[in-house]
């Protein structure tokens, strides 16, 4: 097989970076990958995302690998886009189009980072690709501006919802939960709000997986795919799930419910994807989301 040349915006971030690390580490074909951050490329500023890309196609031509763009750039502050939903909207959704325009002027394949908040969140089975969307806060308004966007593009595109996701860098709940198991002898956590937790090395294996389907001219029918941990649970057993990894006990993780716990931006009740669209495209199913969970937490 070819090798590959991929470009990660958002390569600082903690998926984005997961996908160079193991790009960089790929042993069965020659890869190479550019993980700019957003300091090094802005995607909301259009003239460096237009020559980013247009570079980043020249010197993959040079050296005959096929070209691929994951876009992993995102603004996540869920609660802050509630108060800058310009700035979010900025990011998640005039970025994309820009990029995807980019990537159709050089006829690059684009595969495009989404979420499960794109979803109400009401549904009484996990969502598919084609459920209608009906995001309740300004991050999921501004990521389903972002989906249209590069669909809408006419460039070939792939958007990749996931959901929870959690890495060995930022801020996340498994990072939040190690150090308020540090901090403080009880943790009030809601458990009426179900997901899947996503480990970012599994999700970028998953994407690097896609990406050589995509280059080797055997892209999934479907444009619209769900990869997430396998299973679901609700945050608050997913705190429990982090205390009991780390050796502390369980029943210091405090249930309570949506209610009771307020936050600035609301969040769907039961945002579960379906990974039946990425089963029947032919690529790999993510493990487990506690398997994930205990090699994440023992490598630390």
């Amino acid at each position: 097989m070819t090798g590959l040349a991929i470009l990660v915006p958002g390569g600082s971030g903690q998926l984005g970076r997961d996908i160079a690390a193991l790009a960089r580490s790929a042993s069965a074909a020659r890869v190479e990958v550019t993980a700019p951050s957003s300091a090094e490329l802005d995607i909301t500023r259009t003239g460096s995302v237009v020559s980013a890309v247009r570079e980043f196609a020249a010197r993959a031509a040079g050296t005959g690998l096929q070209p691929i763009v994951i876009n992993a750039a995102a603004c996540t502050a869920v609660d802050k886009a509630e108060s800058e939903e310009h700035r979010a909207f900025a990011v998640n959704a005039d970025g994309p189009r820009v990029l995807a325009a980019a990537c159709a002027s050089q006829q690059l394949p684009l595969v495009h980072l989404s979420t499960d908040y794109v979803f109400a969140g009401d549904a009484d089975r996990p969502y598919e690709p084609e459920d209608p969307l009906g995001p309740r806060n300004a991050y999921g308004r501004t990521k389903a501006a972002g989906e249209s966007a590069v669909l809408g593009s006419g460039a070939a595109t792939w958007v990749v919802r996931s959901s929870w996701l959690y890495g060995a860098s930022g801020e996340n709940f498994v990072s939040t939960m190690t150090r308020l198991e540090r901090e403080q002898e009880t943790v009030t956590v809601v458990a009426d709000q179900y997901g899947s937790p996503t480990w970012t090395a599994d999700l970028a294996n998953g994407l690097l997986e896609l990406a050589a389907v995509i280059t080797n001219r055997r892209g999934p029918e479907r444009r619209t795919l769900h990869c997430t941990g396998g299973g679901q649970t609700s945050w608050y057993e997913f705190a429990r799930a982090i205390f009991a990894e780390l050796g502390a006990d369980e029943d210091r993780v405090r249930p309570c419910t949506t209610a009771e716990f307020p936050r600035t931006a609301e969040r769907p009740a039961r945002s579960v994807l379906s990974n039946e669209s990425w089963l029947e495209a032919g690529l790999t199913p993510l493990r487990d989301w506690r398997a994930a969970l205990a090699e994440f937490l023992a490598g630390r």
